[in-house]
């Protein structure tokens, strides 16, 4: 069976990973343009395209394949090269474009996509961090095949996993990015000899993952200790969650929440009590202990070694965010 594959970041690269393991024949990688990043913003290859570049995959980076877009060149050149590979089914895993209907239709097999959690919860683009804010027991992948929806096509094959108390989207990413990769493997296994099983989708049980916005890392304290402490996990490694203090922007990695009580009664975004153990905080519901925080362009600390550079006490109060 011959493959294309596309997708850009370290996700996408641990299926394209797996694939190539197992054995498939990969005629064509599609990955993203190169992006400015670090602080020299020196363009930087996508963990797919260095992966590909490694194993002589070859690779095209094309800006749309719109081919009535703004980029009609770039989506003529995609189109050849794709009709040049003649790939019998192309895999799709995290690659943030929009496949129009000629790409779905060119692969004999259809384009197969690696979802990060149990469709239909969390179609979008961030399923990860979604159901970690959102406090879901559980998550997982679906291999599914494409549509012209936003991940509405029919489910192939499907594997859950729990979410830990503990799991950040960095964690859990790591754990649904090999569930993904042997995941793939499977489902194709299952094509070559008919044995895959399309499913439509429930109408039931629909939620959108919609994109994270920096503006959403300023933490609300009105919000409860619960939902605060998932969100700081839920933004790690990205965009963080932020908590403004005189002048100087806080970011807050890790917590635990505090049941309410008089020891712990505050405003929402007061230091309640600060010692080695952490840093409590009211919340509009329960209070959030810090246990892990970072200053700007400093390193994440745990409690104790953040306040030997940045003394706080009880009484000073975060900034409240306004929506």
């Amino acid at each position: 069976m011959k493959l294309a594959f596309a997708g850009t970041p370290e996700f996408a690269q641990v299926a394209l990973a797996g694939l190539q393991a197992a054995g498939f024949r990969i005629g064509l990688v599609l990955t993203q343009p190169d992006r400015p990043a670090g602080r020299g913003m020196k363009l930087q290859a996508s963990s797919v395209k260095a992966f590909a570049r490694q194993h002589d995959l070859p690779v095209v980076q094309p800006r749309s394949l719109r081919l009535d877009g703004k980029y009609p060149d770039d989506a003529a050149a995609a189109r050849a090269a794709l009709e040049l590979a003649t790939p019998d089914v192309l895999i799709v895993a995290a690659y943030g474009l929009i496949l129009p209907q000629w790409v779905l239709d060119l692969p004999r097999l259809g384009c197969l996509n690696i979802h990060a959690s149990l469709l239909p919860r969390w179609r979008g683009a961030a399923p990860i961090h979604r159901a970690i804010e959102a406090g879901d027991a559980r998550t997982g992948i679906t291999i599914m095949q494409m549509d012209a929806g936003l991940d509405t096509g029919d489910m192939l094959l499907e594997a859950s996993l729990e979410i830990a108390a503990s799991d950040s989207t960095g964690s859990l990413h790591d754990r649904l990015a090999g569930l993904g990769g042997r995941l793939i493997v499977e489902a194709l296994e299952l094509a070559a000899c008919g044995g895959l099983v399309r499913t439509p989708q429930p109408t039931e049980g629909v939620t959108y993952a919609h994109k994270i916005d920096k503006a959403e890392a300023a933490i609300d304290w009105t919000l409860s200790a619960e939902t605060i402490e998932r969100r700081l996990r839920a933004f790690d490694p990205f965009p963080g969650a932020t908590a403004q203090l005189d002048s100087e922007t806080i970011k807050c990695w890790r917590g635990s929440v505090v049941v309410s009580g008089p020891e712990v009664a505050g405003a929402p975004g007061e230091l309640v009590s600060v010692d080695e153990e952490g840093i409590v905080v009211a919340c509009g519901e329960g209070a959030l202990r810090l246990t892990e925080l970072q200053r700007p362009g400093g390193k994440r600390l745990p409690a104790a070694q953040f306040l030997q550079g940045k003394p706080l006490t009880a009484g000073m109060v975060f900034a409240p965010h306004f929506r």
